[in-house]
C-alpha cells in the first residue's frame, strides 16, 4: 500500500495515476475527499497535515509515503513536521518527500522538512526538482485574454520538469529499492528563457505571443498577495534574477530513474494547449 499525501495536486495526482496504471495499491490523502476526483481504485481518505493526529488511523499497512509539504511558512515545518515525519516512521514506511533545491538552506521550509524526515528515522528519497512547467499555467489568464505576457524577468532561463516526468521518477523511488539517502536534483531536458517558454506556447496554440517585462516591484506586489507570504515572492523574483545569468541546472536524473528521457517543455505545452485557448 502507497500513501500520497496532496493527491489532488499537480505532482500528487500524477504520481496517483502511475501508481493505478502499475497495478499498485493507493491510499490517497485530501482535505475533501467527496471533490478529488479520483480514479474508482484509490481508497480517498481525510486528513491535513497541519494536524498530525488526522494521518495516523490512515497509516495502517502502509508500505511507502508520498510526501507533499503544503505549507511555506518555516515556522509550521519547525513545529509539525517532526511530528508528521516521526509517525510515518513508526509505521515501517518508506518516505518520498517532494523537496526543492532550496532545501539546501536548512531553515527554509523544505529544509526543515528534509531534517525532520532525516531525523525521523525512516528510509527516505528526495527529490529536489526544478521548476514545474504547469507552474506557467499562471500566464493562462492573460494567454486566452490577449497576445502578450507581462511577467517579470523575461531572460530568466529555467530547466522546467514536466509533471508526469516527475510523478514517474517519484514511483520508482516508492516502490523500487536503491534509492535510500538519495537526493535527486530532477529537471526537463533543457532550459528555455521565459520569453522562449512563452513563444514555446504561442507555437502550441497556434498564435504569435510576446512578451513584456513587469517591473520588479509591481511583480512583488502581486506576488506577495498571491502567495499570501511576501518572503516567499523576494525568494521567488530573486530566482528568477539569477536565472538571468545563470541558467538553471540541466540534470539527466529522469532519464536515470525512468530510463527514458525527460519530457520537453513544447510537449507539456501541447499537452496543455487547451488550457492557454
Amino acid at each position: 500500500m502507497i500513501l500520497v499525501t496532496g493527491a489532488t495536486g499537480t505532482v500528487g495526482r500524477a504520481v496517483v495515476s502511475v501508481l493505478v496504471a502499475r497495478g499498485e495499491r493507493v491510499r490517497a490523502v485530501t482535505r475533501n475527499p467527496s471533490t478529488a476526483g479520483l480514479p474508482a481504485e484509490v481508497e480517498v481518505v481525510a486528513a491535513d497535515l497541519a494536524e498530525p493526529a488526522s494521518l495516523a488511523p490512515h497509516l495502517a499497512g502502509v508500505d511507502a509515503v508520498f510526501l507533499v509539504w503544503p505549507f511555506t511558512d518555516p515556522a509550521v515545518a519547525r513545529t509539525t513536521a517532526p511530528e508528521v515525519t516521526r509517525m510515518i516512521a513508526a509505521h515501517g514506511a518508506r518516505i518520498v518527500y517532494l523537496s526543492a533545491p532550496g532545501a539546501d538552506q536548512p531553515e527554509s521550509s523544505w529544509g526543515l522538512v528534509e531534517r525532520a524526515v532525516e531525523a525521523s528515522g525512516a528510509e527516505w528519497t528526495f527529490l529536489r526538482p526544478v521548476g514545474f512547467a504547469a507552474n506557467t499555467l499562471g500566464w493562462a489568464d492573460q494567454i486566452r485574454a490577449g497576445d502578450t505576457v507581462r511577467w517579470p524577468y523575461g531572460g530568466a532561463a529555467r530547466s522546467l520538469v514536466h509533471e508526469r516526468d516527475l510523478a514517474e521518477a517519484a514511483v520508482v523511488a516508492l516502490t523500487s529499492d536503491g534509492h535510500a539517502g538519495a537526493r535527486y536534483l530532477l529537471s526537463g531536458p533543457a532550459a528555455l528563457t521565459q520569453e522562449e517558454q512563452v513563444r514555446v506556447i504561442g507555437r502550441a496554440i497556434g498564435r504569435e505571443l510576446r512578451w513584456t517585462d513587469m517591473p520588479v516591484e509591481e511583480a512583488r506586489v502581486m506576488l506577495s498577495a498571491a502567495f499570501g507570504d511576501p518572503d516567499f515572492a523576494d525568494a521567488a523574483l530573486a530566482g528568477w534574477a539569477a536565472f538571468v545569468d545563470h541558467p538553471e541546472q540541466v540534470t539527466d536524473t529522469v532519464e536515470r530513474l525512468t530510463g527514458r528521457p525527460a519530457r520537453t517543455y513544447a510537449q507539456w505545452a501541447a499537452e496543455h494547449a487547451a488550457d492557454f485557448r
